[in-house]
């Protein structure tokens, strides 16, 4: 299974522009993953209620271009429902279908578990053979949530994780997929979000022994999994 992660400088609370910054980058890619950033209409942000996907425009937008592009499309947005907010993980099929993973570990250090609300569900979606659980940013440095149990292959994290903290990001990614034995990829965004935090360019894949089988070239990072070379580590090691 081929994933692209996009390294994506998201504009500022400004959801037009960055999904036409997407489609543009996305261009002329082939994956069978497409994986965007946390808050990828809007940046890492806590005005819920000025930047909440209205009327779930953006999941509608996500099944079209997952449509277009044969591919899964995964990534999170602010949404509204009942009359709260989430910062909702969306990870959309090819033929419209998806599934959703509210993000459970809320970045207190921002304020995010004062306006958003927690998700209680581990959500762990299947596609192409492989088993995935999904992760948002902070997640990463709660193990136990996340802890195998012989139900998942893969993790997938999006976040915003900014430079201050990157060696810790980079670290934790490795020691998830260490431990858990298996596959991880983790998109990070780029560039400066509207708080003057800088995100330098750090999305990475691991295998299961901590190895990274990433690559970079521009604003794409490509991975390939190969499930058969995962069970066979396992039996092995």
């Amino acid at each position: 299974m081929k994933i692209i992660g996009l390294n994506q400088n998201i504009i500022w609370k400004n959801i037009t522009a960055n999904k036409q910054l997407i489609v543009d980058l996305l261009k002329n890619q082939e994956a069978d993953v497409f994986l965007l950033p946390e808050m990828f209409t809007t940046g890492f942000c806590m005005d819920a209620e000025e930047i909440a996907d209205p009327n779930e425009e953006t999941l509608q937008w996500m099944k079209a271009l997952a449509k277009e592009k044969n591919a899964a499309i995964g990534g999170s947005i602010s949404v509204k429902e009942h009359g709260k907010f989430f910062n909702r993980f969306y990870f959309v099929l090819p033929n419209g279908t998806h599934e959703q993973y509210d993000k459970r570990h809320l970045f207190s250090y921002s304020g995010e578990d004062k306006i958003y609300t927690k998700g209680n569900e581990r959500v762990i979606v299947h596609y192409k053979g492989f088993r995935v659980l999904l992760q948002t940013c902070y997640d990463l440095r709660f193990p136990v949530f996340m802890r195998n149990k012989g139900d998942y292959d893969a993790v997938f994290f999006v976040a915003n994780w900014p430079e201050t903290r990157i060696e810790a990001w980079k670290t934790l990614l490795k020691a998830r997929a260490i431990e858990n034995q298996c596959f991880v990829f983790g998109v990070n965004r780029i560039g400066t979000d509207g708080n003057n935090l800088n995100y330098p360019e750090s999305s990475y894949s691991f295998f299961a022994d901590g190895r990274e089988i990433s690559e970079v070239k521009e604003s794409i990072v490509t991975s390939v999994w190969n499930l058969e070379e995962l069970n066979l580590y396992r039996e092995k090691f």
